[in-house]
Parts: structure tokens; C-alpha cells; sequence
């Protein structure tokens, strides 16, 4: 059963159920109603019938017909004798084991006149009523029916509009939305759905993107790896040539493969960092020392520098050294012979500045999105695999921080962590 029929199933049923409740309480009240019309009609007859009495002494009349009819003994005088023997009166009373309405009034020559009729309603009493009520309620369940079918469709026609999307997005298609109207639930649910559509489209773009990106630079060097072991083979190159060149190719596979191993352990669910207090000061001295030898070969001054005040940061303090060591290889690589690097770490931020080539406004926009410097510049300057700084972003985001690059005053750029500063690490002064 479809989820149309279901809901048009329950709003019809409580539909039906509130209408046959009405009609049953209507029916209830309309007895009432004419039980008490009868006993002010038997009052209303009871003082004709008193006003226009010419002789003395009491008298029972039964009602029910075109005029009262006189009731003969012995059955008059049970009435008589069931009823309070003075007074104007009327009420209910039990004769002979039947329940009769009374009505007692006293005369002007002496006596009393009493109308009596049965207490339960005759059938065609109050046929006329039930047959209105019973017109009234077939018509309401049939209008209950109709506008519960209209409010079904309307309701269920969103969650179906919602079903054919989800499966068009589970075939692949792109650009997939539902139409949203109002501001309820529904609405609510479809804005969620196009945003989420929105976002899986863009993700896919961005894996596509990605993965072509990856085979291009895995091709690259794989085909320069082929192309330098058939030369020596064919004695093209020398064999110290072709195995340097191969060698340096197969660090650049390696250092890729790496990055993508990284990049894939920060996307898992299991992925988590330490949440302690770090001394960032001690972090930059260690990133500066790991890297010394290398830019001392490149003749590249490498230094860190530090404020005499206190340094903590709340992280991770090994992800924090990896994305401090991922941002000096990026700037070493960039940095001429003769220029500098500063590791410059303060309370909740370590900064890492160069005096290479800069970023303009536009690089500063996406330049932490996976292969976008590396494919903007690898032509001209030196590159490295095009995720270190998507890794960096993903580790201090993980430690609940943000990073940036800005174009460096004087030339050269400046990339800058920061973390969060926990009350401990707030707190810390040694």
C-alpha cells in the first residue's frame, strides 16, 4: 500500500469516526429535545383542557390522537393514585408498569383534570429527525472523504516529489531539486533536500576533479620512470643519468602517495586528534630544526622566533608539527637562494612566513584547494604533489582551528595556523 493510500485511509477513518460521533450525539440531543416538546405540550393542553371543564371532580384524559380521550376506571384511578393528590403537577410516573407523562390541573367548578401519555417516544415521532440526521452525516462522510483525499495528495505529494528525486540522485543525475512551497515541515524537508543535492553535486565535481588531477600526476612521473628505463636500455643515456632521473621521479610518486594516504585517513569517520595543552614555541623549534639541513643546502635562512610570554595552544601536538613541517617544505620549495623563512610562533597561532614569490588575491582565495596552486604554477615554479596545504587545512580544522595565506608585506607569503586556546592552555604559564 502506497503512502497516499495509507494517510487517505486515516483521515478518511477519523473523518467518518468524527461524523457518525456527531450524529450519534445529535441524535441523543434531538430526543431530548422532543422529550421535553412533548411535556410542554401536554402542560399546554392540560390548562386548555382545565379552562374549558364545566363539571366538578377529577378526570384523566389520555393524549394522543386529534383530542383527549376520556380514560375509564380502574385505570384512571391508578393514575390518580400514582400522582401527588393536589397541586398543579407534571412529571413522569410508572402505572401498571408502564411509564407515562403526566400533567395535572386544577379546575374552576372543583377537581382536577390530568393528561397522560406514554413516556417513550414513538418511532414516528421522531422518524423525521433521524432521517435528516442520517442524510447529514452520509453527506458529511462523503465531504470528510473527498477533502481527506485532496488533503492526503496534498500532503503526500512533497514526500513523493521528494522519493523520484532521491532515486534520480541515487542514479547519478546531477543539479537534482524539488519544487518548496510555504514555510512548514514539508518546506522545511525539501530545502534540506536541495541543499544536500546541491552539496553532493558539488562533491562529486570536486572528487572528479580530484581524480583526474591524481592520475595526471601520477602519470607524469610514471611515464618519465618508462621512458628514462628504456633509454638505458637502448644505451640512450648513461645509466647514472637515467637512475637519477628515475629515482627523483620515484620520490615524487612517493611523496604523492603519501599525501594521498594522509588526505584518505583524514576523511575517515575513526580520524581523531588530542585535545591538550601545546607549547607552540617548542612545536616551531622542532619543525625549524627537522628542516635545517635542507635549507642550509638550499642556501635558504630558516629561523624561528618566538615572544618571551607563553606560547599554548589546545591540540594535537604531533598534527600540529606535521602541518607546521607541510607549510616550510611548501616555502622552501619557493624560497630563492639567499631568502629566509620564519617560523614565528605566539598564544593560539604559529605563522610561517618566506620571502619567495608571493600569492596574488586570487591564489589567496583557493589556495588551500587540493591541486589548484600546484597546476596554476607547476610550469613555472617549483611544485610539490598539490595537497600538502589541503592537508594542512584538513589537520588544524580537525583540531578545531582555522588556517589562512596572505600575500607577506615586502614580497613573499605568509600562511598563519590558528588554534583554539582552551582555559588550561589559557591558563598555563610555565
Amino acid at each position: 500500500m502506497t503512502l497516499r493510500r495509507r494517510v487517505l485511509g486515516y483521515l478518511a477513518l477519523a473523518a467518518i469516526a468524527s461524523c457518525a460521533l456527531t450524529v450519534g450525539v445529535a441524535v441523543v440531543l434531538v430526543r431530548h429535545r422532543i422529550s421535553s416538546q412533548r411535556m410542554a405540550n401536554l402542560e399546554q393542553q392540560a390548562n386548555v383542557v382545565a379552562a374549558a371543564a364545566l363539571s366538578p371532580g377529577d378526570r384523566v384524559y389520555r393524549v394522543g390522537g386529534v383530542r383527549p380521550r376520556p380514560v375509564r376506571p380502574p385505570r384512571s384511578d391508578a393514575v390518580l393514585a400514582a400522582i401527588p393528590a393536589t397541586g398543579d403537577v407534571q412529571g413522569t410516573v410508572a402505572v401498571n408498569g408502564r411509564d407515562l407523562l403526566y400533567a395535572a390541573r386544577g379546575t374552576a367548578v372543583g377537581g382536577r383534570v390530568v393528561l397522560v401519555r406514554p413516556a417513550n417516544l414513538a418511532f414516528a415521532e421522531w422518524r423525521p429527525f433521524l432521517v435528516s440526521l442520517v442524510l447529514a452525516g452520509v453527506g458529511g462522510a462523503l465531504l470528510a472523504a473527498v477533502l481527506a483525499y485532496l488533503l492526503a495528495r496534498r500532503l503526500t505529494r512533497p514526500i513523493g516529489n521528494l522519493a523520484a528525486a532521491t532515486r534520480r540522485v541515487a542514479r547519478g543525475e546531477a543539479g537534482v531539486a524539488v519544487p518548496v512551497e510555504g514555510e512548514d515541515e514539508l518546506s522545511d524537508l525539501g530545502r534540506s533536500f536541495n541543499d544536500m543535492s546541491s552539496e553532493l553535486t558539488r562533491a562529486r565535481e570536486s572528487q572528479r576533479s580530484f581524480l583526474e588531477s591524481v592520475s595526471h600526476e601520477l602519470k607524469t612521473p610514471l611515464t618519465s620512470i618508462r621512458g628514462y628505463a628504456e633509454a638505458i636500455e637502448e644505451h640512450a643515456v648513461t645509466p647514472a643519468e637515467g637512475s637519477r632521473v628515475i629515482a627523483s621521479e620515484a620520490d615524487r610518486l612517493q611523496r604523492l602517495v603519501a599525501d594521498l594516504l594522509d588526505l584518505a585517513r583524514l576523511g575517515r569517520a575513526g580520524f581523531s586528534v588530542a585535545h591538550e595543552p601545546i607549547d607552540l614555541s617548542s612545536i616551531a623549534a622542532q619543525a625549524v630544526q627537522r628542516h635545517l639541513p635542507k635549507a642550509r643546502e638550499l642556501s635558504v635562512e630558516l629561523s624561528s622566533n618566538s615572544p618571551n610570554g607563553p606560547t599554548w595552544a589546545m591540540g594535537d601536538e604531533g598534527r600540529v608539527l606535521q602541518a607546521t613541517s607541510n607549510l616550510i617544505e611548501n616555502a622552501l620549495r619557493l624560497t630563492p637562494a639567499g631568502g629566509s623563512i620564519v617560523v614565528e610562533a605566539a598564544a593560539g597561532q604559529i605563522a610561517v612566513r618566506d620571502s619567495g614569490p608571493g600569492l596574488t588575491p586570487e591564489d589567496v582565495k583557493h589556495a588551500f584547494e587540493r591541486f589548484y596552486l600546484h597546476d596554476r604554477y607547476r610550469s613555472e615554479r617549483p611544485v610539490g604533489s598539490g595537497l600538502g596545504l589541503a592537508i594542512v587545512k584538513e589537520l588544524v580544522v580537525a583540531m578545531g582551528g582555522s588556517v589562512e595565506a596572505t600575500s607577506a608585506d615586502g614580497g613573499g607569503a605568509e600562511f598563519l595556523v590558528r588554534l583554539p586556546r582552551g582555559a588550561l592552555a589559557a591558563g598555563t604559564t610555565d
